[in-house]
């Protein structure tokens, strides 16, 4: 690359990122999720003349911005709610993008010109899956109960493998001619997850295993960002899922992480993925914004208003198909606890289902699938409806974030579907148990200390005064101790003994992973302090 592209670039990376900046800005000023704002700027931004042509290369999005984003989303999922969801997640990651597929097959050639069935199933490949960028981007932002959330994000996670692989299927359809068996399918579909999945965990396994031999935070910071790029790239080489790969390092990582990261690495290490995480997230959706001259300028012969009588009939037409299927299945699944295996269970909750249903938002993947499609076939045909699929692609992309993101807030307040208590709960039994656990780790230490019975006595105190009245109390500082740095060894070995109750209660599934981050948080602040010479909380 010359120094004129190597310029040309860096400007449209800095105004990338002085556009994420002002609008991101705004979009807290004006309570509204980001990436919501961040579209509609990138909409309103490519009208403006001058503009200069911002192309979203699918391999940009593939090989740069897609697997530190998914490795990000994979953390903080929960994997004890992803096992307890796990029949609805994998009914939403598969079944609904078969559905999908299916159900554009079989309506797509009457109401999209010039699409036979085999081009429809290549555009419900593209659109089927729900986007992992955009599902936890905005749905813990607008306030959706912490269950919801889980099924949300997991699903785009989980779907992402299912959606490319039906991809593969929908290109190989179109390109040969042949129908792939049902065998052939399904073999292909275990191949792909299981063997991400494997290659996932191995990374993640030897990457942990060296990472307890390293305590130097801008080393393993490097380490962290190179790993889901690895994964990625050798699950691709080994042609298996390396989306799959990624989820899987990432979750099995994130349950690793509490015992090979040290806090003043954790600390660190949280800081600069939440800078890279938002940086990358703003540039994604201007980008998909910015994308509606490309778009437009792939359609010919038809009007502006047949394009966006197409675009909303498509866009609502995704909607009622996800809708659907949320719906019947919920009730077919109760149907078959209820009546066919005699269990007691709760009767579906149509609030639950329906925000659900509304919350299935698409992104920047599949707008990259889209313009990934080849623009012609094999013996020379073009493939015409390539610029129709981007353009319906993208027009379900900007409805979703747009419209649906929009109003969540508001349906969420209306059908009263707050539910913060349970996690609440969770939590303060976890501070509980992890006083009581300090409390019995002073107590033993001061008996083989009895010199020092004044210092671990007020640490006692303190603990006992959060225990007795919750919430947390700062402890007052003290003064007259005898011995300040055998005072800091106690807090210390005490905060050990709460990280090892913590992680019992995660791992005896009584707390959610959600609950150990941020506790574990307040351990490695309370840590941090004690390093730096201030008081305990």
């Amino acid at each position: 690359m010359t120094g004129a592209g190597v310029q040309a670039v860096q400007a449209v990376f800095l105004l990338l990122l002085f556009f994420v900046a002002v609008f991101a800005g705004l979009a807290r000023r004006l309570k509204v999720p980001y990436p919501i704002l961040l579209v509609i700027a990138g909409l309103l931004l490519s009208f403006l003349p001058g503009m200069p042509r911002i192309g979203l290369d699918p391999d940009l999005v593939f090989l740069v911005f897609l697997p530190p984003l998914l490795y990000s989303a994979a953390w903080t999922l929960s994997w004890r709610e992803f096992q307890r969801n796990f029949v609805s997640i994998a009914m939403l990651a598969v079944g609904l993008v078969l559905f999908t597929i299916l159900g554009l097959a079989m309506v797509a050639g009457s109401l999209l010109p010039g699409f036979d069935w085999k081009s429809a199933v290549l555009l419900g490949a593209v659109v089927a899956a729900t986007d992992a960028i955009a599902a936890t981007s905005i749905a813990r932002r607008v306030g959706l109960p912490q269950r919801i959330v889980d099924i949300l994000e997991a699903e785009s996670l989980v779907n992402d493998g299912t959606g490319l692989l039906a991809l593969q299927f929908g290109l190989t359809l179109l390109v040969t001619g042949r129908t792939p068996s049902l065998i052939e399918g399904l073999g292909q579909l275990v191949f792909l997850t299981c063997g991400g999945v494997a290659v996932g965990l191995a990374i993640g396994a030897v990457v942990a295993w060296f990472e307890k031999w390293v305590d130097d935070g801008p080393i393993e910071i490097v380490i962290s960002i190179l790993v889901p790029y690895g994964a990625y790239l050798l699950g691709a080489r080994m042609h298996v899922s390396g989306v799959m790969a990624v989820i899987a390092c990432s979750m099995y990582m994130s349950r690793k992480s509490p015992e090979y990261m040290s806090p003043q690495v954790r600390l660190q290490a949280t800081a600069v993925w939440d800078a890279l995480t938002f940086i990358l997230n703003g540039i994604v959706f201007v980008l998909i914004g910015l994308q509606l001259p490309y778009v437009i300028g792939q359609i010919v012969g038809m009007s502006r208003p047949v394009l966006l009588e197409y675009g909303i009939g498509f866009s609502a037409l995704m909607i009622c198909l996800r809708m659907a299927w949320v719906f019947a299945e919920t009730y077919v699944a109760y149907a078959l606890r209820r009546w066919v295996r005699k269990l007691d269970v709760q009767p579906p909750r149509p609030r639950q289902m329906f925000v659900i249903g509304w919350g299935g938002m698409r992104g920047v993947l599949s707008l990259a699938a889209a313009i990934s499609l080849p623009y012609a076939l094999p013996g020379g045909r073009t493939f015409s409806q390539r610029s129709m699929i981007i353009y319906l692609a993208f027009c379900l992309i900007v409805a979703t974030l747009v419209v649906q993101g929009l109003t969540l807030p508001w349906l969420i307040r209306i059908m009263g579907l707050s539910e913060s208590g349970h996690a609440d709960r969770e939590e303060q039994e976890a501070r509980r148990v992890l006083a009581t656990e300090a409390i019995i780790h002073l107590h033993r230490t001061r008996s083989k200390n009895r010199d020092q019975s004044s210092v671990f006595q007020e640490l006692i105190d303190g603990y006992q005064k959060r225990l007795d009245a919750m919430p947390l109390e700062r402890d007052r500082t003290t003064t007259g101790l005898i011995n300040q740095a055998r005072r800091n060894d106690a807090i210390l070995t005490a905060l050990q003994a709460e990280r090892e109750a913590l992680i019992r209660l995660r791992d005896e599934e009584q707390i959610d992973d959600e609950v150990l981050r941020t506790l574990q948080r307040e351990l490695d602040l309370a840590e941090s302090r004690v390093h730096t010479g201030s008081t305990i909380r």
